[in-house]
């Protein structure tokens, strides 16, 4: 996809790419570095500096991105006395090993601009100033040090910190947001340009959560006045977010990521964004020199009105005309009349005309419908067979611990699941009694923990499973290797089992055999669909390529929540049953990119934790009318 994502960033009048570095899919092991396919970054770099556009690398290599443990890799977890983020030997090794790592590896492909490459910018840390206080003076230091590590790697173009007011010169200062043209307090240093390093085009998602839509209008106008006030370089975050495939999403975080961008999930164009945008990308660059050369001035046009002029000569003239107000307003500008709507900036790069104004949306532009077109239906039971997840029992688990192991640390991200079991060992049975669970992951974004209770009957040898399921790792805050998830306390009728002996399953069995596989679909014995449905329950059928080249889509919403695969790749994680305010679910449709597929005879495999109805599923293509 890579290649059509940048011509359409290109079309659509950028200049650079930025992107991250996902420390966790480059050294999913200690010392085993992965460059192949999808993660091959030198390959990536080279497309957008064939089609002609630059690169601002975002090494991290934290990068938080509602990416799995913010792109840390799980090894660094058991590191003994390891802190992330901070001024900790352990971390600051291996920090600076990996940064060393990828700089080197770009140098060796000749890709940074003082060699003649398209990186024009790199980025060490992300977003520290909004956890630096909770680590105190060691925070400050972390920082010094974090600044002074990168610019010893001699890459030869600048760094830059994102929300990083203190960033130590040499490294410039950079605003995330929707609103830097107001918010950013500017470089800390003369010598350093304004720069954005993330506008944000719509926000992230959660499970259970409707999406956020922010209008084209808005984007432009904040970008405008950036630029008007001196700014020289806006990102888009996201221009195009595409997917969060397999269990890469972060906690809670869905499987679709920025789909509101310019460039939504499938890589289609979204109007008006993308072609208002594209109009005030051409506007800027008509004037560019004048911005980048000509002396600023800034004339009180009104209350709530005033203008941005650059004067380089008294031929060369350029002017951003500002209405802050809420409602239209004609202002006076060289003794000529301009009306502006409400909230919007007109951009005259001659002082002059007005080539674009950020409130008024072209009819070229005008806002398509994006529609899915079901091309098959799963409908009959003949389509399916199912394989139902074996429940472990405590004599056949080998992980056995005298307490509540945390998930984190036992599972090391390796799935979504952890199976608890014990074997209740008392003469005096328990009848119809409350079990009590505390677990720490689940429960919304905003709240981590939860309670289960039900009634129970518990009689001597009986074994007792409880799954606990994450949906994500953590990726943000301080400390995030002192998080925790699974469960926190078991009791029923007043006693408590949460300290004896306990036995661990990490995963699933059809996880572990990989049955969603080819190969791994011959370790178990499917059976039949059944039309009383079962939690727990693998469903598997194939399909056919549709035909043409839209984006193919699979509609789930007849299922409740669990796993997805498409010939083995991971299409990421579901959760229909968790609805929004709406009673709509935050996900319906999960994206197989036609890279995956083959013309004929496609394996799908899903896991379903609750129940669903997979006869209602179809596959759909995507296409904007």
């Amino acid at each position: 996809m890579w290649p059509d994502l940048i011509t359409k960033a290109k079309e659509g009048g950028l200049d650079v790419i930025q992107t991250y570095v996902f420390w966790n899919l480059h050294e999913p092991q200690q010392g085993q570095y992965n460059f192949s396919g999808r993660r091959d970054l030198v390959r990536f770099i080279k497309e957008i500096q064939a089609q002609g556009l630059y690169v601002t690398l975002r090494i991290g290599p934290y990068i938080e991105s509602e990416w799995t443990y913010g792109g840390l890799p799980l090894w660094l977890h058991d590191i003994p006395g390891i802190t992330f983020r901070t001024d900790n030997n352990q971390y600051k090794f291996h920090m600076q090993r990996f940064a060393a790592k990828i700089v080197n590896l770009m140098k060796s492909a000749n890709l940074y601009a003082s060699q003649g490459g398209p990186i024009i910018l790199s980025q060490i840390e992300n977003e520290y100033g909004n956890v630096e206080k909770a680590y105190h003076e060691q925070g400050t230091s972390y920082i010094r040090w974090a600044a002074q590590m990168a610019v010893g790697l001699n890459t030869g173009v600048p760094w830059v910190m994102c929300k990083q007011d203190d960033a130590p010169d040499p490294m410039i200062n950079a605003c995330n947001g929707m609103k830097c043209g107001t918010t950013f307090k500017g470089p800390n240093s003369p010598n350093k340009p304004s720069i954005w390093t993330e506008n944000w085009t719509s926000f992230y998602q959660a499970f259970g959560e409707k999406p956020y839509l922010r209008s084209a209008e808005d984007i432009a106008y904040n970008v405008a006045l950036f630029i008007a006030k001196k700014g020289s370089y806006v990102n888009y975050y996201m221009y195009h977010g595409g997917t969060n495939f397999d269990r890469t999403a972060s906690a809670y975080i869905i499987t679709a990521y920025y789909d509101e961008a310019p460039l939504d999930e499938y890589g289609l164009v979204r109007q008006p964004k993308w072609g208002h945008l594209k109009e005030l990308h051409a506007a800027i660059k008509s004037c560019s020199d004048t911005l980048l050369n000509g002396t600023q001035s800034i004339i009180t046009l009104g209350s709530q009105q005033q203008a941005y002029v650059f004067r380089r000569s008294s031929k060369e003239c350029a002017a951003f005309l500002e209405n802050s107000g809420g409602k239209e307003s004609t202002v006076k500008f060289q003794n000529i009349p301009y009306v502006l709507p409400p909230r919007s900036i007109s951009i005259l790069p001659d002082c002059k005309k007005v080539t674009f104004n950020s409130g008024k949306v072209s009819t070229q532009n005008n806002a398509r419908v994006r529609a899915m077109i079901p091309q098959l239906k799963f409908n009959t039971a003949e389509r399916w067979k199912v394989y139902t997840e074996a429940i472990p029992n405590f004599d056949d688990t080998k992980l056995r611990a005298n307490k509540l192991l945390d998930q984190i640390s036992t599972v090391k991200d390796t799935s979504d699941y952890l199976w608890y079991t014990f074997r209740f060992n008392d003469k005096a049975p328990i009848v119809q009694s409350l079990l009590r669970v505390l677990s720490s992951g689940h429960g919304t974004l905003d709240s981590r923990s939860f309670v289960t209770e039900c009634k129970v009957n518990l009689t001597n040898g009986m074994n007792v499973s409880l799954l606990s399921a994450t949906v994500g790792m953590p990726a943000s805050g301080a400390y995030l290797e002192s998080k925790v998830a699974g469960l926190r306390s078991v009791k029923v009728q007043g006693r408590d089992f949460t300290n004896q002996a306990w036995g661990y399953q990490v995963g699933l069995q059809g996880e572990k055999l990989q049955i969603y596989t080819d190969i791994g679909s011959s370790k178990v014995q499917w059976g039949n669909f059944q039309s009383s449905v079962k939690p727990l329950t693998w469903y598997q059928t194939t399909f056919d390529a549709p035909a043409g080249k839209d984006p193919v889509v699979l509609n789930l919403g007849s299922m409740g929540k669990g796993l997805a695969w498409v010939n083995g790749q991971g299409i990421g994680r579901y959760w229909l049953s968790f609805h929004t305010e709406n009673g709509d679910p935050s996900q319906t449709w999960y994206h197989i990119p036609r890279s995956l597929l083959k013309s004929t005879g496609n394996l799908l495999v899903l896991f379903e934790e609750e129940t669903g109805n997979p006869l209602e599923i179809t596959l759909d293509t995507v296409i904007y009318k």
